[in-house]
């Protein structure tokens, strides 16, 4: 794959680890430059070390810590990003997964809240570069989803993390369908079961809060040893980044496009 994207522009959020930082990482060995966003400055500098120590040259990486919740510094980041390039990929990945607990007793804002990091931020960074995109007659946009989705019911006290990835591959799917033959595309990713710091930390908060049955989920996944590296899920999300299907859901667990949703090209 070295080599698919030089010249190429990406943006990649929650790039300060896991999933983030790998396809980041995977897009530097494929030739691309680079402009990361993520709420800890630390973890971007380390991210950025990683990039350097893989042979990427300084100036091919800009890192913009913001918190992409918050409506002035997502758009102070847009600014940052736009201002030193137009962008040609586009991988929204950073998330949230609270607020987690008893439906009844989650308050407005912190609903608010999760629909802004994960359904808002992803559309606002959308039509911000889209113009960028259509204008240069290619453009790739992914948003990574979960595959809770696809079975919300096994997510019992997360509900406001299986109805913003819903909303977001919905969003998705129907942008898609609006860009058919622009040359850009829009696809969904469903990471699969990768061991992240989200994962850790569910696994370490209260059942009581939380509930047995989500807390056992969790728990089972590390146990089991199911859990996959951020490094393999990147490279099944990066293995479809060139081609022109679009309005696909795509699964690490089964890189071909899902058969639920009807793909075609850009």
């Amino acid at each position: 794959m070295t080599g698919e994207f030089t010249g190429r522009t990406a943006l990649v959020t929650g790039a300060g680890r896991g999933i983030g930082r790998a396809v980041a990482l995977g897009l530097a060995d494929a030739g691309a430059d680079l402009i990361l966003l993520a709420r800890s400055a630390d973890q971007l500098e380390a991210t950025r070390a990683a990039l350097a120590e893989s042979g990427l040259a300084h100036e091919r990486v800009v890192v913009v810590t913001t918190d992409l919740g918050d409506e002035e510094q997502r758009a102070r980041a847009i600014e940052a990003a736009l201002t030193r390039s137009r962008i040609d990929i586009l991988i929204n990945n950073a998330a949230t997964v609270e607020p987690l607990g008893v439906s009844a007793e989650i308050s407005t804002a912190e609903l608010r809240r999760a629909y802004e990091v994960n359904v808002i931020a992803p559309a606002a960074l959308t039509s911000a570069v889209l113009p960028g995109m259509t204008g240069a007659g290619w453009g790739r946009i992914v948003n990574v989803s979960s595959g809770i989705v696809a079975h919300p019911e096994g997510m019992v006290r997360g509900n406001a993390y299986a109805a913003t990835k819903a909303a977001l591959e919905a969003h998705t799917i129907n942008l898609a369908a609006e860009l058919r033959g622009t040359g850009v595309t829009a696809n969904v990713y469903r990471p699969g079961r990768v061991d992240t710091a989200m994962q850790e930390w569910i696994r370490g908060q209260d059942p009581g809060r939380i509930g047995a049955a989500l807390h056992g989920r969790f728990t089972r996944f590390a146990a089991s040893g199911e859990l996959i590296a951020p490094e393999h899920s990147a490279a099944a999300l990066l293995k479809h980044l060139g081609g022109t299907e679009t309005g696909a859901v795509w699964d690490a667990d089964d890189p071909t496009t899902d058969t639920t949703t009807v793909a075609t090209t850009a």
